[in-house]
C-alpha cells in the first residue's frame, strides 16, 4: 500500500499534546502560525500540530519541534479583540513531518500519514489489557477522587483499541513527554502496553502523594492553608531523604570550627537543633538563622597581638598630635601598667575637653599604638536601655546591643571601643542607659556581660575602654566614679599655629589631590586665619576654613591658573569678610563695666558685666539670660556691697532709692555658674562709688556673703581668653594657684595672676580710686600701690 502524503501548514503548539480522534481547542498568537490557519480554511482544513520541544522558543526551527504529530481538521475559528485566534480541531490522523519546515510567512512542510496497526494484537489480549486498565483508571479515581471520568469511561471507545489507547492517553496522563512517546508508538500493541507501563507509574506517584499528604494532614490545623503547604514541602523533603541542606550543614561547619567556650557550644548545639525542625519560611527559622550567626560571627577567644613597645606608642602619639604633653604622658602611663599587668580591667580613661581638641584622634591613635582593633560607639541621644544590652529575642526584630555588634565588627575580643559624647546619654520610660555602662565598665562585672539578645557570658575584661565627653557635670556620680577623667584644654592661638602647619594643612592637600607646590600659604595667613576667622577651643572650624581656601584653589587651578599663594592681601577672596573683629578691650576704665571670665564647652570667654543705678524704689533687674546658680550670685555679691557700704563711702539707704540693673551682654546666650560673683559685686561697687573699674585687667571667682573668694574651674581656658583679648592681670581665687602651672608659659609670661582671698583685696586691685582717698576705710587699702602701681588721669 503506497504512503499517503501531503503539502500542509504546520502550527508548532506549546503545553499540550493532541491525538486522533479527540477534539481540541486554543488560541493562535505568532504570526506565522495564524497565516498557517488561514492557508488551512483557505483549501481542505487540515493542518498539522507538531508539539515544541521547548515552550520557551517563539521562533521554533525543525529541530525545535517534535517530527511526529497529529493531522488535524479545522472544525471552527474564532477571531478575538487582542488579534489572536482561537480555532476548533479534532485529530484525524498522525502524521511525520519529512519535508522542509519554514517559510517565510508561516510553517509548511511535507507531511506522511501514519496509520496505527493491529495485526499483532489478539481479541484476548486486548480483553486483558482493558481490564488492566480498568484497574488502573479505578486506583486513579481512588487516589484521586476529584478527577471526573464518569463521562469519560462512558464515551470510551473500547471497541476500537488505537482510539481507546488515545483516548485514554489524552485525558489521563499528566505529563506531555509521556503523551508524546505514545503519540509516536503506531503499532497499537506497544502502545497499550506503554500506556499500561506509564499508568502504573503514574498510580504509584499518586499513592506516594497521597502518604505525604496523609503525614502532613496529622500535624496541620485544617483551616491553616499555608501552613499545610510548608508541611508538605517538608514531608516531600523527608520523603526523598533530604534532612539536611547546606546551610544546616554550614552552620554545623561553623560552630565546631571555632573555639567556643563549653557554654556557648552547647547553647550553639542546642539552637541548630531548633533550627532543623523548623520550616525554611517560618519567622521563628528565621530568628534561629540570625542567631546562630551571631554566635559563628563572634570573636569567642580570638585577639589580636598587642604591641607593647612603649617607645613606638610614644613615636605615634608625638607624630599625631602636637602638644597635648599631659594627656600623652598619662596614655603612656595606662599603657605601661597595662604592659606589665597584662590586665586591661584598670581605671577607665575619659578624655574630656571642647569640640575639635583632638579627643576621637587621641583614641585612635591609642588603638594603632597598642596595636587593637579600633570601634567606636556614638552614644549621644541614646535612650534606650536596650541599645546598648540587646532586646530580647521574644521580640519582633530584635537584634543584639552596641556593645555585642562591637566586637562583632572588630572581630577581636580585645579592641578598642570608645564611648563617644558619654555625657549626652539621656534617658526615659525605656531605662537609664547610663545605668548599663556601670556593668559594661566596671571590671570586676564585665567578665560575663550577658546581652540580652545573645542571653551567654560575654567576656569584656580584655577590652580597653576610652569615653570623650564635653560637660562632665550632666554624667550621673555612679557612672563619673568608674571614670579617670584626662582635660584636653583649649589650644593656645600658637599650638593652632603649629597644628594647622603640621597636620591640618598637609591632611587638607591630600584630601583635595594638591601638592605643595599648588597652594602656599604664609605663616601670617594661618595666624590671621586663626584670630579673625575662628573662635574655638579646638581645630575644627580652623581646618573647615583651609578645606574652603583648598577648594577655591581647586577651582583656580581647573581655569588655568598655577601656584597659588594665599597672603594677607588676598585671603579675603578665599574666606571673604572677617568674622571675629578685634576684640581688644579699651584702656578707658568705665564706671560699672567690669571683665568677668567663663567657661564653656568651646572654650573660655571674655564676659562683661555692666551695672547702671536708677533712681527707683530698690529693685533689682537682671538681664542677660541668666540661670538660677548666677541670679543667686548676684544677689549674693549686692548683699555683700550693702555689708561695706560704709567702707565704700555708698549711702546706706542705697538700695531704697535706687533701683540696680545688671546685665550680661550677649543676652540670647545662656549663662550661669558661680564664678560672676566677684565680677558683679565689683562692678555693682563702681557702679554705687561712682569710681571707674579698669579695663585691663579680668576676674574670676564665686563670692560668699562674708566676701570670701572661693575656688573655680576652667583657669586655663578663662586666661586664654582673656590672652586673646589684650587682658595684662587677672584675679583668681588663693585657691586656685596649683592650677597657673597648667596654663601655656606663653600666656603666663604675658599675664600677671593676683591671688585673692576676699573680695575686698578684689575692690583694692580693681578699682581706680582717687589720691585724696586715704587707706583708712577698713580694710581697704586706697592707695595707687594696691591699685597695681598704675596710674589714670581719669580716676
Amino acid at each position: 500500500m503506497a504512503t499517503k502524503k501531503s503539502l500542509l501548514p504546520i502550527i508548532p503548539v506549546r503545553g499540550f499534546v493532541i491525538f486522533p480522534k479527540t477534539v481540541f481547542h486554543f488560541d493562535v498568537a505568532r504570526e506565522k502560525s495564524k497565516n498557517a490557519v488561514m492557508k488551512a480554511i483557505s483549501g481542505d482544513g487540515l493542518i498539522f500540530l507538531a508539539s515544541q520541544k521547548n515552550d520557551l522558543i517563539e521562533e521554533p526551527k525543525e529541530s525545535d519541534v517534535n517530527l511526529f504529530g497529529v493531522i488535524a481538521k479545522i472544525k471552527q475559528i474564532l477571531k478575538l479583540p487582542d488579534g489572536c485566534i482561537r480555532i476548533l480541531v479534532e485529530g484525524v490522523s498522525r502524521g511525520k513531518l519529512t519535508g522542509s519546515f519554514v517559510k517565510e510567512s508561516l510553517y509548511e512542510g511535507e507531511v506522511v500519514y501514519k496509520n496505527s496497526t493491529d495485526r499483532d494484537l489478539s481479541v484476548e489480549e486486548y480483553a486483558a489489557f482493558l481490564n488492566q486498565i480498568h484497574y488502573l483508571i479505578n486506583d486513579y479515581i481512588e487516589f484521586n477522587p476529584k478527577l471526573a471520568t464518569e463521562e469519560f469511561l462512558k464515551d470510551l471507545p473500547e471497541t476500537n483499541p488505537s482510539e481507546c489507547s488515545d483516548a485514554i492517553a489524552s485525558n489521563l496522563l499528566r505529563d506531555n513527554v509521556d503523551k508524546q512517546e505514545l503519540l509516536e508508538i503506531t503499532n497499537v500493541k506497544k502502545r497499550i502496553l506503554k500506556l499500561i507501563e506509564i499508568m502504573t507509574k503514574e498510580v504509584k506517584i499518586l499513592d506516594i502523594e497521597n502518604i505525604i499528604a496523609a503525614k502532613v494532614k496529622q500535624q496541620m490545623d485544617d483551616h491553616n492553608h499555608e501552613y499545610y503547604l510548608r508541611e508538605q514541602l517538608k514531608a516531600i523533603s523527608e520523603e526523598l531523604g533530604d534532612d539536611k541542606d547546606d546551610e544546616i550543614s554550614e552552620l554545623r561547619a561553623r560552630i565546631e570550627s571555632k573555639p567556643l567556650p563549653e557554654e556557648v557550644y552547647s547553647k550553639a548545639l542546642k539552637e541548630l537543633r531548633i533550627f532543623e525542625k523548623l520550616s525554611p519560611s517560618s519567622p521563628e527559622s528565621n530568628i534561629a538563622r540570625n542567631y546562630l550567626e551571631l554566635i559563628c560571627d563572634l570573636p569567642w577567644e580570638t585577639y589580636t597581638e598587642e604591641n607593647r613597645d612603649i617607645k613606638a606608642a610614644k613615636e605615634i602619639l608625638e607624630r599625631d598630635h602636637y602638644g597635648l604633653e599631659k594627656v600623652k604622658e598619662r596614655v603612656l602611663e595606662q599603657l605601661a601598667v597595662i604592659n606589665r599587668s597584662k590586665n586591661t580591667s584598670g581605671s577607665i580613661l575619659c578624655l574630656l575637653g571642647a569640640p575639635g581638641v583632638g579627643k576621637t584622634s587621641v583614641a585612635k591613635s591609642i588603638a594603632e599604638a597598642t596595636g587593637r582593633k579600633y570601634v567606636r560607639i556614638s552614644l549621644g541621644g541614646m535612650k534606650d536601655e536596650s541599645e546598648l544590652r540587646g532586646h530580647r529575642k521574644t521580640y519582633v526584630g530584635a537584634m543584639p546591643g552596641r556593645i555585642v555588634n562591637a566586637l562583632k565588627q572588630a572581630g577581636s575580643s580585645n579592641p578598642l571601643i570608645l564611648l563617644d559624647e558619654i555625657d549626652k546619654i539621656g534617658s526615659d520610660y525605656k531605662g537609664d542607659p547610663s545605668s548599663a555602662l556601670l556593668e559594661i565598665l566596671d571590671g570586676e562585672q564585665n567578665v560575663s556581660f550577658r546581652d540580652n539578645y545573645l542571653e551567654l557570658g560575654l567576656d569584656l575584661s580584655k577590652v580597653l575602654f576610652i569615653a570623650t565627653a564635653n560637660d562632665m557635670s550632666t554624667v550621673p556620680a555612679p557612672l563619673h566614679d568608674r571614670l579617670e577623667v584626662i582635660e584636653l584644654s583649649s589650644y593656645t592661638a600658637e599650638e593652632k599655629f603649629n597644628i594647622a602647619k603640621k597636620h591640618l594643612i598637609p591632611k587638607q592637600l591630600k584630601k583635595h589631590s594638591l601638592e605643595k607646590s599648588d597652594l602656599k600659604i604664609s605663616d601670617k595667613v594661618i595666624k590671621e586665619i586663626i584670630q579673625s576667622y575662628t573662635r574655638e577651643g579646638g581645630v575644627r572650624k580652623l581646618e573647615r576654613e583651609i578645606a574652603t581656601i583648598c577648594r577655591k584653589t581647586v577651582v583656580r587651578l581647573t581655569e588655568g591658573n598655577s601656584n597659588i599663594s594665599v597672603t594677607e592681601k588676598n585671603l579675603k577672596e578665599f574666606l571673604g569678610e572677617k568674622k571675629y573683629t578685634d576684640d581688644k578691650i579699651s584702656v578707658t576704665p568705665l564706671i560699672g563695666v567690669v571683665n568677668g571670665l567663663a567657661w564653656t564647652q568651646v572654650g573660655g570667654e571674655l564676659l562683661q558685666c555692666e551695672v547702671v543705678m536708677l533712681p527707683g524704689t530698690g529693685k533689682i533687674q537682671i538681664t542677660g539670660k541668666l540661670g538660677d546658680v548666677m541670679k543667686e550670685s548676684v544677689q549674693a555679691a549686692i548683699s555683700f556691697i550693702r555689708s561695706i557700704s560704709e567702707k565704700l563711702e555708698i549711702e546706706p539707704d542705697f538700695y531704697e532709692k535706687k533701683d540696680i540693673h545688671i546685665h550680661f551682654p550677649e543676652g540670647a546666650v545662656p549663662k550661669d555658674g558661680p564664678s560672676a560673683g566677684i565680677t558683679v559685686a565689683t562692678a555693682v561697687a563702681s557702679a554705687l562709688s561712682s569710681i571707674p573699674a579698669r579695663s585691663d585687667i579680668a576676674m574670676t571667682g564665686e563670692i560668699s556673703l562674708r566676701g570670701r573668694v572661693l575656688p573655680i574651674g576652667g583657669l586655663k581656658e578663662k586666661s586664654l581668653a582673656a590672652y586673646r583679648m589684650g587682658i595684662t592681670d587677672i584675679i583668681i581665687p588663693k585657691g586656685n594657684i596649683k592650677d597657673i602651672q597648667d596654663i601655656p608659659a606663653e600666656v603666663r609670661d604675658k599675664i600677671s595672676f593676683h591671688p585673692v582671698e576676699n573680695c575686698e583685696e578684689v575692690l583694692s586691685l580693681a578699682l581706680c580710686f582717687k589720691e585724696k582717698k586715704k587707706a583708712d576705710k577698713g580694710n581697704i587699702n586706697f592707695t595707687k600701690e594696691r591699685s597695681l602701681g598704675r596710674e589714670y588721669t581719669q580716676c
